[in-house]
């Protein structure tokens, strides 16, 4: 019971406090959703890619190990969600849709503070989320970028529209200005920062106002299917690649939890940004966040009980 107040009062009810947020000034003031999501994807997404990969040191054996296991897990969700799409009938924009609600997790502003609160006196738990983060990261500018732009563009066309994308530029910016020990001067540093800082009231924000009209009076099957990929599929993939990597301690507990949270918001801003079904993408981040409060806090007794540090 105390795992499950802490997790809903210092993340699940911050979140939301700034989704109604959104909510209430776009049914007052009617806000320019494509102003928003342009800003976002555009201008305050690739500042928070260049910071989270510049700042994060990822070195020794661990790395490693955690890397084998993204790339296995991953690769079984990814496929695991496609397969689902293609059995349930889906068009190709509300499967990318689903897909990226099913495979992208908010291993950041949600991952981060969760890991926080249950790896307080083992920093190695926080270490591992924060490679998780990052990876993450790298798989919304890659493949969810891409799938969001091949729901409807093809060939030529979807990887002329990814090299194209800012968020892009970032992370290569980063990746090889941290590789050459480059640092970066202070006058530039700062508005890269506050730039960074801003992304997740304003991802938030532009979510709320996404969800300021939304009515989810049945739970439709694409909704549905999203949020067991998500809170039940993904658990259960995590928990088997664990098993065959042989994870044990504070590494499986870490990986296990990581499995566990709800959708990203950057799948609704691509959903929003593509025109890629945005109302399914934005009911699917708020559904599995609520869900989440006690998914997640069932995720994280059975870690320490099948995984004990």
């Amino acid at each position: 019971m105390l795992v499950f107040a802490s997790v809903f009062l210092q993340i699940i009810l911050p979140m939301f406090l700034l989704i109604a947020a959104g909510a209430v000034l776009h049914r007052k003031y009617t806000l320019h959703m494509p102003t928003l999501s342009k800003l976002t994807i555009n201008f305050f997404l690739p500042m928070v890619c260049f910071v989270n990969i510049y700042e994060t040191e990822l070195s020794g054996k661990t790395a490693g190990i955690v890397f084998a296991y993204l790339l296995l897990f991953n690769g079984l969700l990814i496929m695991a969600a496609l397969l689902i799409s293609k059995l349930a009938g889906f068009d190709r924009k509300l499967s990318s849709s689903y897909q990226n609600s099913g495979v992208l997790s908010n291993s950041g502003n949600y991952g981060l503070p969760v890991s926080g609160l249950v790896f307080a006196a083992n920093p190695l738990g926080l270490s591992v989320q924060i490679i998780i983060s990052i990876f993450q990261n790298l798989l919304t500018y890659t493949w969810g970028f891409y799938n969001s732009v091949s729901a409807s563009a093809q060939g030529e066309k979807v990887l002329k529209k990814v090299l194209k994308l800012p968020v892009l530029h970032a992370l290569v910016a980063a990746v090889i200005l941290k590789a050459a020990g480059v640092t970066v001067p202070s006058f530039l540093w700062s508005p890269i920062q506050n730039a960074s800082n801003a992304f997740l009231a304003v991802a938030l924000l532009t979510l709320g106002a996404q969800c300021a009209y939304m009515k989810i009076t049945s739970l439709s099957k694409p909704l549905v299917l999203a949020v067991f990929t998500r809170l039940f599929l993904s658990p259960a993939i995590g928990l088997l690649v664990i098993t065959i990597l042989n994870v044990h301690g504070t590494l499986g507990q870490a990986m296990f939890i990581a499995s566990s949270f709800p959708t990203s918001r950057n799948s609704a801003l691509l959903a929003l940004e593509y025109d890629n079904y945005p109302e399914f993408a934005s009911q699917a981040v708020i559904v599995t966040t609520i869900l989440s409060s006690v998914t997640v806090a069932v995720v994280i007794y059975l870690a320490k009980i099948w995984f004990p540090a």
